[in-house]
């Protein structure tokens, strides 16, 4: 079993006038090499959900665990080295930098670990060939079509080659058909080994042939069908 929550539950602001408990006793296995589709409106808890398998924070109670390491038991500084080796992320906004070039975008995440700059760049136009984005190498990030930057997010949230792969609501800012090209790309990334989790509302993400396992969240429960 890769990841497994027991029992877990999530309050912010605890004990304080403004307390919310976003997630509810949730218990969920993901197995290793699969895709998993988070479904629920805004405030459901899914992003919640996110955040505690992406080492993010730690759960209030209950276990949280990856690969056989408790997340709970973790002092922050071993979650972010965890967080680092273990999970890439693709956010919603891609959180790309625009005056950086495509490379230093991708290559961000190797900045902190003491990776020599040939080193970064060899990594870095494996992934961009791989995703077709290498005639980009040298431009602006601000300057590239929307399917290209997703493609930047793509490569950047694989730098590291972590074996998870957590999307938060990837497709919200792109047409059908760009959609469906992320779709495939997560597809491939899965039948080469990568356990993908992906938030969305996006049918075309939720009735994709390479999703597992559909979870829907309300108030911070979950309802799997």
């Amino acid at each position: 079993m890769l990841i497994e929550l027991e029992n877990t539950t999530k309050i912010y602001n605890q004990r304080k006038p403004n307390e919310v408990t976003a997630l509810h006793d949730v218990s969920l296995q993901i197995e290793d090499q699969t895709m998993v589709c988070l479904q629920g409106a805004s405030g459901s808890g899914k992003s919640t959900l996110l955040a505690i398998i992406g080492c993010v924070f730690p759960p209030t109670s209950g276990r949280a665990s990856i690969a056989g390491k408790q997340l709970s038991r973790m002092p922050d500084r071993f979650l972010t080295i965890h967080r680092r080796e273990s999970i890439g992320f693709i956010f919603q906004q891609f959180n790309i930098l625009p005056r950086l070039s495509v490379l230093d975008n991708i290559t961000l995440p190797l900045m902190p670990l003491g990776i020599s700059p040939g080193a970064r760049k060899t990594r870095a136009r494996k992934l961009m060939d791989r995703l077709s984005i290498s005639h980009r190498e040298n431009f602006p990030a601000g300057q590239i079509s929307g399917g290209e930057m997703q493609r930047v997010a793509i490569a950047r949230a694989l730098i590291n080659n972590q074996p998870i792969i957590l999307a938060d609501e990837p497709t919200a800012h792109l047409d059908s058909r760009l959609s469906t090209e992320f779709m495939q790309i997560m597809a491939d990334l899965k039948t080469a080994g990568k356990t993908i989790i992906i938030a969305s509302h996006d049918t075309l993400v939720s009735k994709h042939h390479a999703v597992d396992k559909i979870i829907n969240i309300r108030d911070g429960r979950l309802h799997v069908p």
